[in-house]
């Protein structure tokens, strides 16, 4: 006997959140001007997944606001490879410039790609951007990094995830941000979560994160 598998989409997938019931969750959501700031992570970068439409998660979330604010405006200065460091000497400026009610926060991943990250470094930029992002006023969002980003010539890869991870969790904490937990979703067990280079979400992957943003967003409208 044959059995068929019916490939998982966009509409299928128990994670994602089609755009009316995504607005539905959100009614009534104040912000109006939403920034991102960070690295390829923030920017939304990504491979194509079959069924799944070819957008970053932030591009997802903005068009789900729209549903909500037609006049929201939204300013994405976030970077490929830029460390935490960066995002602080070239981007903080203009997102502060925009006066956003909506930032979305980097999570510190390529401040990990060095001989030994010096965690204390670390903590102390991605610190500096959250106290610079919370004093603008705005709601503040961001997410750990899930344990499917691998980089095999790290031993240590795992251990190094996981205290950035921490000093996310506790900087959230200290700044009311919502936190998107990503560490252990159980999407990281999807073998097509991630693309070719180990590192950024598909689509699949894009479109899971933005509803799991969406649903955080919920308990603060």
């Amino acid at each position: 006997m044959t059995i068929s598998t019916v490939p998982r989409t966009e509409e299928t997938d128990p994670f994602c959140l089609p755009p009316a019931e995504a607005a539905a969750l959100l009614a009534g959501a104040p912000w109006r001007r939403f920034a991102v700031i960070g690295d390829s992570l923030s920017k939304g970068t990504g491979d194509p997944s079959p069924g799944y439409a070819s957008l970053g998660w932030p591009d997802r979330v903005a068009d789900v606001l729209r549903r909500i604010r037609p006049d929201l405006a939204c300013l994405n200065v976030a970077e490929v490879g830029a460390t935490t460091s960066r995002t602080l000497k070239t981007q903080l400026g203009r997102m502060t410039a925009f006066a956003p009610d909506l930032v979305h926060l980097p999570s510190g991943a390529n401040d990990l790609f060095r001989p030994e990250p010096d965690f204390t470094v670390i903590e102390k930029a991605l610190g500096a951007v959250h106290e610079a992002a919370a004093a603008t006023g705005a709601t503040l969002t961001v997410f750990t990094l899930g344990r499917a980003f691998v980089v095999p010539g790290f031993p240590d890869w795992d251990q190094r995830v996981r205290t950035v991870n921490a000093i996310t969790r506790r900087l959230a904490s200290d700044h009311g941000a919502v936190l998107v937990d990503m560490w252990d979703h159980p999407v990281n067990d999807r073998p097509d979560l991630v693309g070719p280079d180990g590192i950024h979400f598909s689509a699949s992957g894009q479109a899971v994160l933005a509803a799991e943003i969406i649903r955080g967003l919920m308990v603060r409208v």
